[in-house]
């Protein structure tokens, strides 16, 4: 099963991205397919159109345009589960010890990671930023 992961833009400007990568593959993930980037308003707008109505959608957009991210289309058996809970809860005060967010998040905004939450998610993700053919 496959899902996907960003290191923010904050965890790239910290240096940890490399750690957080790591992290992810001590915990059994296989990177099938990466590739740095630096969203545009209107692809981050997209791939966040989900939480428009939200109120933190704008300073969403505004933060992952801020700077590079590193999408990447992970695999392992129940991913996108597995990877919630290698990640940790989105504000990293509330993260279980040891987990990505714990370790590497500054705040609940700047959270260092983005995984998908559902398998359903999971398959619309990586295919906004990976055709089929970059994962085989």
């Amino acid at each position: 099963m496959r899902t996907l992961a960003i290191i923010k833009p904050d965890a790239m400007a910290s240096g940890k991205a490399g750690r957080v990568l790591a992290h992810l593959e001590s915990a059994g993930f296989r990177v099938r397919a990466a590739r740095l980037v630096r969203l545009s308003q209107a692809q981050a707008e997209a791939f966040y159109a989900v939480h428009r109505e939200r109120p933190f959608f704008r300073p969403l957009v505004a933060f992952m345009t801020s700077g590079p991210c590193l999408p990447m289309a992970l695999e392992r058996d129940d991913a996108v589960a597995r990877l919630r809970e290698v990640i940790g809860a989105t504000d990293p005060r509330e993260a279980a010890p040891g987990t990505v967010r714990a370790l590497y998040a500054e705040s609940k905004e700047r959270n260092a990671i983005h995984a998908s939450d559902s398998p359903e998610n999971a398959t619309r993700e990586v295919a906004f930023f990976f055709p089929e053919a970059d994962l085989a």
